[in-house]
């Protein structure tokens, strides 16, 4: 028994030594359980509204107030044809509500009249959810003019799925997958690659080259730039192949925003290279920082609106967000630089500020 308290006391001194190691033992269960508890949530709230009001009655009103007092729908723009195509395609509406001119005369000669929802299919498993909520609210809307329709609905429902008419899970699913599997390789083989050269001891003979810091991140880059872009490109082509997955917009775009995420990916991983000393901290470090962002909090699978308000803040800082956003638009919408420079942007921001955090870091050790 005391020699088993002296090898217990030998490895508690060691885990206290190896603070970072401890670090992550200590905060990976919380953060775990955080970004799980709040961001796992099925429940779709918040759904960004516009309404394409052709009527302007009592009756319209009255449809639109049922909308927005369902709890479900968030109404924030009143627009016409040509301008809810522009939001569809920003993503900053999800549905769009479009009340034909005569429908309150039409009720009111017991006539029945067609409304019309226009859905965002670019995450099927949305567009679904909300299409069903939508024809709750309408068929509970109609029910108030039953009376007058003995026989016929007074309220029918047109729904009309854009980018993806069949919601086909495929297509949202596979956008998703090429900015996680993208984001994992590239961080986790950049990690690694200054922490080997530490372990193996020719960190050394480098800090003794004629080279800075900004010109050993910029060479440790551009090799695994090259590799990472090449392998998400074959994984576009192979989804395209495999999966249907469309190209409506142009290959230069797409281009630019996996070099702009790439960039981006790499550069937090030679972060991560600089602080780690030991291959095991980086590798688990790289994975914490890229697995679960990515996954929980760039609304791959769960939609950010229905996260709590600070978890929705966490996610501007989260590069995958932007980059889906962006896919996404390019693949499904054919939608160009015009459309997403607001995204790229961030991500050059995100890609420049790591890049020059690890240029940092590395300066410091160098000197």
């Amino acid at each position: 028994m005391l020699k088993t308290l002296a090898v217990a006391r030998k490895e508690f001194r060691q885990i206290g030594r190896d603070r970072r190691t401890l670090l992550i033992l200590l905060f990976v269960p919380a953060f775990i359980l955080l970004i799980f508890g709040y961001a796992l949530n099925f429940d779709i709230r918040h759904v960004r509204l516009a309404v394409d009001d052709r009527d302007h009655s009592i009756a319209s009103r009255s449809l639109i107030s049922a909308f927005v007092n369902s709890g479900y729908f968030d109404l924030v723009a009143s627009v016409d044809e040509f301008q809810a195509s522009r939001l569809m395609d920003t993503n900053d509406v999800r549905a769009v509500l479009v009340i034909p001119s005569g429908l309150s005369r039409a009720l009111h000669s017991e006539r029945p009249a067609t409304v019309q929802v226009l859905l965002n299919g670019d995450n099927a498993t949305t567009a679904t959810t909300v299409m069903g909520y939508a024809l709750t609210i309408i068929h509970s809307e109609s029910s108030k003019y039953m009376p007058a329709f003995p026989t016929l609905s007074p309220l029918t429902v047109e729904p009309r799925v854009w980018y993806n008419p069949e919601l086909r899970s495929a297509l949202f699913l596979v956008p998703g997958l090429i900015a996680y599997i993208s984001m994992l390789t590239a961080v986790v083989s950049t990690a690694l690659s200054v922490v080997r050269e530490k372990e193996r001891g020719t960190m050394e003979q480098v800090r003794m080259a004629p080279l800075d810091a900004a010109s050993f991140v910029l060479g440790k880059t551009i090799p695994y730039f090259v590799v990472s872009l090449t392998s998400a490109l074959g994984i576009v082509v192979v989804s395209m192949v495999l999966f249907g997955l469309p190209m409506r917009g142009s290959w230069f775009v797409l281009v630019l925003a996996l070099s702009l995420f790439l960039v981006g990916a790499l550069g937090l991983g030679l972060l991560i290279s600089s602080v780690a000393e030991t291959q095991q901290v980086a590798f688990q470090a790289a994975l914490l920082a890229s697995f679960l962002p990515t996954l929980m909090l760039s609304g791959f699978i769960f939609p950010i609106a229905s996260m709590p308000r600070f978890l929705q803040l966490v996610t501007y800082i989260v590069p995958a967000r932007y980059f889906l956003v962006a896919l996404r638009g390019i693949v499904l919408k054919g939608a160009g630089l015009n459309v997403y420079w607001v995204e790229l942007a961030a991500l050059v921001v995100f890609a420049l500020a790591v890049l020059t955090l690890a240029s940092v870091r590395l300066q410091r050790q160098w000197t």
